[in-house]
């Protein structure tokens, strides 16, 4: 560790935050320079070539199978990750959604991040491949995730799910899908039992005082996200919906929450308000805040001891309230 600390500079802090010294070795030498934009066709490869480099190995005893749910606009491919010990009956189940700021990732780019996902929340995880932008903007891609968690309910039975153990969870792009669902499916005969976010999005209608202190520089950057939001929204004004803007719904009688929230990402203080949001409206909330760490951790737990503490630490959580 000392010699990554003297390559990695001088320490970063910011709003009383010290940088995670791996973290910071990674910004500086292997980070796109700042305002990097590529295209939407490049930024998905990317996605999906680098996102299981920094995940954990491969979990052998995680079984793979594909599954396909019946959205609004055609079929969405979902993919089931079953680990062995997972009882064939009423067994719990986490609905996946990835991040990519609703214009990249897929399957394939948090593929081993579900596989350890099932394998340490000792759960079934239904990944779901949504529509994205800027073919299908939004709310397109919301009414997929919608169909995937009333198919998962519905079919619960015959997939050896427990209906009233369903979670839903993501990161990102995936976390701001997340919030959606657990507001727009708070009275279903079965409602989410619990809302994992790893450092959501949350509010598309303004920048909070962290997309300045961390506009560029921490692999997420506000350039980043407003082209993002650009390539999403159908026109300016849809950022006032909460089906696009989570943190302006009504969130009264949502399920349980736990939120996951990077000290360093523009998105920090919308996380943070959102947990505040919640605890003011009687909801149970769990909010951590990673100081040291960037905006993809959930990405890079099987290479960053911080990030990888995280991951120890929400699957628990996760255990604990399925």
């Amino acid at each position: 560790m000392p010699i990554i600390e003297f390559l990695g500079g001088p320490p970063r802090i910011v709003d009383g935050q010290r940088l995670d010294p791996l973290i910071q070795f990674m910004v500086r030498y292997f980070a796109d320079p700042p305002g990097t934009l590529d295209s939407v066709e490049k930024t998905r490869s990317g996605f999906d070539l680098q996102g299981n480099w920094l995940t954990h190995p491969p979990e052998p005893g995680v079984r793979l199978q594909s599954w396909t749910v019946q959205g609004p606009a055609g079929p969405v491919p979902c993919e089931i990750y079953r680990p062995a010990a997972l009882p064939a009956r009423d067994a719990p189940a986490l609905l996946f959604f990835h991040g990519g700021g609703h214009a990249a990732g897929s399957l394939v780019s948090h593929r081993d991040v579900c596989r350890q996902l099932a394998h340490e929340g000792q759960c079934a995880v239904v990944a779901v491949d949504y529509r994205l932008a800027p073919e299908h903007r939004f709310p397109v891609g919301i009414h997929d995730c919608l169909a995937a968690f009333d198919a998962v309910v519905a079919q619960s039975r015959e997939l050896g799910f427990d209906p009233r153990r369903i979670a839903i969870g993501g990161d990102s792009a995936g976390g701001n899908i997340t919030a959606v669902v657990a507001q727009q499916r708070r009275s279903a005969p079965c409602p989410p039992r619990v809302q994992m976010l790893w450092v959501p999005w949350l509010d598309m209608s303004r920048q909070s005082r962290s997309y300045e202190l961390f506009s560029e520089g921490y692999f997420l950057e506000k350039v980043k996200m407003e082209w993002y939001t650009d390539l999403y929204l159908r026109r300016p004004e849809d950022a006032l919906d909460p089906m696009a803007s989570p943190l302006l719904g009504d969130v009264r009688g949502v399920c349980p929450a736990v939120l996951l929230i990077a000290g360093f990402d523009p998105l920090r203080d919308e996380g943070l308000a959102y947990a505040d949001k919640l605890r003011a409206a009687g909801v149970s909330v769990y909010a951590r805040l990673f100081e040291g760490l960037v905006h993809p951790f959930l990405n890079v737990a099987g290479s960053v001891p911080a990030a990888r503490a995280a991951f120890t630490e929400a699957m628990a959580l996760l255990r604990a309230r399925h």
